[in-house]
């Protein structure tokens, strides 16, 4: 099910071709080609259009051209990829692959020549397998590994992605080292990306083998899916260097799961990861905000960076993310990563990134593509499942710029219609030289009444003082529940008198306090919701597509009428106003998951892990879950994955109440 394309086969073992089999080539195993010396950037059409009929000659021609006409090329994409299913169901009487004539009715070499004429490159899918992953099942490379080398070199293929579907049971790092000889055999230079999802851990081995290899399973288009396999990725970048790179799956940026400040959250992790950036949204339908992310130079020069280190994380508490990547001139590459549904702060300091003392430093926004400058402090207040790319660096320039500052926002956005709450937005001093004549403003949307009830103002901000306003905040009565944009507003001139303008929007949301009584959780409005494969669903299990495709909710062969059915990872939140008591639920891995499942279930209560269960198995009955909530403005409900992926894990919240 979920995080993989398909199980391994069990059939009797393809025998490999020898060296002695590809007449004319001897091989001698190299610990590297001399490719890849930075992470692999292109496009892989396989998040976009899967085995569909859109994919075909006329698309990946569509794409080389969109490179060139929308400055991809010139931003550092190079690669277009043919992934599955772009071949026939069968090999030829010679044992040849052959192009899928309705597809690619002019053969491979001749897309090949199309995509070399606008100075790109080409890469193409096969399997180190019988047959590959998709439900058809093309022929593998399992047994064919030099002749089909050859072939793909023959047609003037730069870039081999060999997965691991229908395997046979081969020892991984065998029939990856065969595919790695026979590639070295053809005497064409042909990036070769290992896809064996991460199983036999390939950081350990694969750095002497191929240019990079993936770490898990499957991406899908979703927040949750993004953010388990960016954590999965993180902690192995000593693994990363040049010509070899953890690869944490293609881009979902344009496919229209996740919203544009998760897919820059997306485009900004795997920059400073040091992944491979292969676009997998289709471009002759991108919006301009798709190709304003994806062409951002200055994140794509993180990514890029000579110098080749993976980022590293410094501090991770409560969802606040500090990873820092050193770069060749010195400076450090910054994420200030915000995993939590709010907006918070987060920070770091020039000596913690490992810059060396100076007097002052230039801190660059690169979404922003604005310079300032700081006494030390690297801080942002970073909007809900955002990410703040900063570049620092203690390059003596600093002065030239005028001083950074920090806007915040210290109570809790919760509202009740026709009801006013009191918030308090702060304006902080970052710089080494001071900022002055400052002014905050926040506002919201149309017919909300905001009122500041404290001073706006300030002659002066040094590096760490602030600026405290409260504003009383009205949403009109009637205002349906759900997610609305405030936006604060600093106004400042440098001391050398220029205007500076910084602004951060916050999400509020307007609430309805809980009905008095026992109610059923999953009846409630939901705060906000990420879910590792297709929405939470209400009411039914989680069929990890669309909305509606469950079944009853079914643990341990008992059926349950009510709950919440869900796909690790995954967080849903509700607000309870401090009214409630008690959540129970009776909790496990849904029947439909079959023999993979296991997952942990968490209850939390304004940030505090109120109850959780430890793993639980497809092979266990419904488990009870009580949890103390008890003056609690928000509980949160979490299903991680057990410790061993994704794959399978639909989780259900069966019976679900709380007591108000």
């Amino acid at each position: 099910m979920a995080g993989l394309l398909c199980a391994a086969g069990t059939t009797v073992p393809a025998v490999a071709e020898s060296p002695a089999s590809a007449p004319g080539h001897a091989v001698a195993p190299q610990s590297g080609n001399g490719l890849a010396l930075t992470p692999p950037m292109g496009f892989n059409n396989w998040n976009s259009t899967h085995c569909r009929a859109e994919f075909d000659e006329s698309m990946v021609k569509g794409i080389a051209d969109i490179f060139v006409e929308k400055g991809l090329k010139d931003a550092g994409y190079r690669y277009v990829n043919l992934d599955d299913c772009w071949a026939k169901p069968q090999r030829n009487a010679e044992g040849k692959l052959e192009a899928d004539p309705q597809r690619f009715p002019n053969g491979i070499k001749e897309v090949a020549d199309y995509v070399h004429s606008k100075g790109l490159k080409i890469g193409i899918y096969t399997s180190a397998g019988t047959k590959t992953c998709a439900s058809v099942g093309f022929p593998g490379a399992l047994g064919h590994e030099y002749s089909d080398a050859q072939q793909f070199a023959d047609w003037g293929i730069d870039y081999l992605k060999y997965d691991n579907c229908n395997n046979q049971g081969v020892d991984a790092k065998q029939r990856y080292t065969t595919m790695r000889d026979a590639l070295a055999a053809t005497g064409r230079p042909i990036v070769y990306s290992i896809c064996e999802w991460g199983e036999n851990k390939p950081w350990e081995w694969a750095g002497e083998l191929g240019n990079l290899w993936r770490t898990t399973g499957d991406i899908n288009d979703s927040w949750a899916s993004m953010l388990s396999i960016m954590k999965k990725n993180l902690p192995l970048a000593a693994a990363a260097g040049p010509g070899h790179w953890n690869d944490p799956d293609m881009l979902e940026v344009g496919n229209g799961g996740m919203t544009d400040t998760e897919y820059r959250t997306h485009f900004s992790m795997w920059s400073v990861m040091a992944a491979p950036l292969l676009i997998g949204s289709d471009l002759r339908k991108a919006s301009t905000e798709t190709f304003e992310i994806l062409s951002n130079h200055e994140v794509i020069a993180v990514d890029q960076d000579p110098l080749g280190k993976q980022g590293t994380v410094l501090s991770s508490v409560d969802g606040r993310w500090v990873v820092a990547k050193e770069m060749a001139d010195g400076s450090r590459a910054v994420a200030l990563f915000n995993e939590t549904g709010s907006a918070q702060r987060i920070a770091t300091t020039a000596a913690a990134v490992g810059l060396p003392k100076a007097d002052g430093y230039t801190m660059r926004d690169l979404w922003q593509h604005r310079s300032y400058n700081t006494a030390g402090t690297v801080a942002a207040t970073v909007p809900a499942h955002g990410t703040v790319l900063l570049r620092v660096a203690a390059d003596g320039e600093w002065a030239a710029h005028p001083p950074a500052v920090e806007l915040g926002l210290e109570s809790s956005p919760l509202i009740e219609a026709g009801r006013t709450a009191t918030l308090t937005t702060t304006v902080t001093g970052l710089g080494r030289t001071p900022a002055k004549k400052i002014s905050a403003l926040l506002t919201g949307p149309s017919g909300w009444q905001v009122k500041a009830v404290s001073p706006t103002g300030t002659p002066a901000l040094p590096a760490g003082r602030t600026l405290a306003t409260r504003w009383q905040v009205t949403a009109p009565a009637g205002t349906p529940t759900g997610t609305y944009d405030l936006t604060l507003d600093a106004r400042y001139r440098s001391p050398d008198g220029t205007l500076v303008r910084s602004t951060v929007p916050f999400r509020a949301h307007v609430v309805v306090a809980p009905p008095s009584g026992a109610n059923h959780l999953g009846d409630l409005p939901q705060l906000s919701a990420a879910n590792g494969w297709g929405p939470v669903e209400r009411d039914t299990s989680n069929g990890e597509s669309g909305a509606g495709d469950g079944h009853p909710l079914t643990i341990g062969g008992a059926v349950f009428a009510k709950g919440l059915g869900v796909h690790a990872d995954s967080a849903v939140e509700f607000y309870t106003g401090g009214a409630c008591g008690t959540v129970t639920a009776r909790v496990g891995v849904d029947d439909e998951a079959g023999a993979g499942g296991t997952v942990a279930f968490e209850v939390w209560a304004d940030g505090e892990k109120a109850a959780s269960t430890g793993v639980l198995t497809n092979a266990m009955p419904a488990q009870p879950v009580t949890a103390d909530v008890s003056g609690a403005q928000v509980v949160r409900l979490v299903v991680t994955d057990g410790g061993d992926d994704v794959d399978s894990d639909h989780a259900d919240w069966a019976d679900l109440r709380i007591t108000c």
